[in-house]
């Protein structure tokens, strides 16, 4: 997994990047685990005006990153915009869990063992009037999931995409949400004022106890909070679950067990006796607690990073790799 911390406007955050992969040779479209076709291109382009309404920095950082690399930056967005709007897509886990000792937030990224060796922590402390935040990510300038200053905690899992339309990526969405937003509930308000292309959910917690799913594609936004005592907690992997969003699950895709690692996570979250633990966040993660990330590496997918965002200690927790085979170890680079 590399590691990069950021640092200046997003426009230098892009460059100095790019420039830095390039001097390694390391060019960043001969990467990408999908053909770069002209729909994607023409698509990328309707989302532009998108972008320019609503988050123009981060078009900056994109031409920024194309520059630093000396390619056309409108195939570099034909690669970021089309992501999680087209497939393929990923498939994750997702929860978050408050009791009074803790209020956690935790992430499988299930990915491709092909893509693994790209695979980013970041730090981005920009000038340009946003927050700090650190993530991690499989598509450089896109968040799959991270913490910002003030301690918002974010978690995407993909869905597959119901209707392309210009708007937000999953990815994207991420990032905004963790540059703009301090709460649970700002997160939330500001989601339903934005256009969406792609279909995912986000798990999200904050400081103040305060957590949410967001069910979300270009047609409908729903929010799934915490049942409540004895238990309080929510959780997402690769389908929707709230009855209004069932509708848009599609039964014919491969979707890595999507079900049998909610039930996992919902049944061991149910147990009050767990979730006010770090460790068990941390054995939930790795398996102990039923099918998550107990993928067959031979046909080509796995669980390439695990996180958990300790809120209330102030703390991340990292897996380079599968948890089941690789220990989490504390980040401390980013404080919060």
């Amino acid at each position: 997994m590399y590691h990069a911390h950021f640092k200046g406007t997003h426009y230098e955050a892009g460059f100095r990047w790019g420039s830095l992969l390039l001097r390694h040779k390391n060019i960043i479209l001969e990467h990408i685990p999908f053909e770069i076709t002209q729909e994607r291109i023409a698509y990328a382009l309707s989302c532009i005006p998108v972008y320019k309404r609503f988050y123009p920095e981060i078009l900056d950082e994109i031409q920024g990153l194309a520059d630093g690399q000396a390619v056309d930056v409108h195939v570099l967005q034909a690669v970021l915009f089309s992501m999680y709007a087209m497939p393929p897509t990923c498939n994750c886990s997702c929860f978050a869990s408050m009791t009074k000792d803790g209020i956690l937030l935790g992430r499988n990224s299930d990915f491709l063992t092909a893509m693994e060796k790209l695979n980013q922590n970041v730090i981005y402390e920009l000038t340009d009037g946003v927050y700090s935040f650190t993530g991690n990510t499989t598509a450089f300038v896109e968040i799959e999931d991270g913490i910002n200053e003030y301690g918002l905690a974010i978690g995407l899992t993909s869905v597959y995409p119901f209707r392309k339309q210009p708007g937000f990526n999953a990815g994207l969405l991420v990032r905004y949400l963790l540059e703009k937003c301090k709460r649970v509930s700002e997160a939330i308000f500001m989601v339903k004022a934005l256009p969406v292309a792609s279909a995912q959910t986000l798990t999200l917690a904050d400081l103040t106890g305060d957590m949410a799913v967001i069910e979300h594609n270009s047609e409908r936004l729903e929010i799934i909070r915490p049942a409540g005592d004895p238990s309080s907690f929510v959780c997402a992997t690769n389908t929707f679950h709230h009855p209004d969003m069932k509708i848009y699950n599609n039964p014919e895709i491969d979707n890595w067990f999507a079900e049998t690692r909610f039930q996992t996570l919902t049944s061991a979250l149910s147990d009050s006796d767990n979730i006010s633990e770090l460790i068990f966040a941390k054995e939930l993660l790795s398996g102990k607690h039923g099918f998550l990330c107990q993928y067959d590496r031979n046909t080509g997918k796995d669980t390439v990073w695990s996180v958990v965002y300790d809120l209330k200690g102030h703390r991340i927790y990292r897996a380079e790799g599968n948890p089941s085979r690789k220990d989490f170890k504390e980040d401390s680079r980013f404080r919060f």
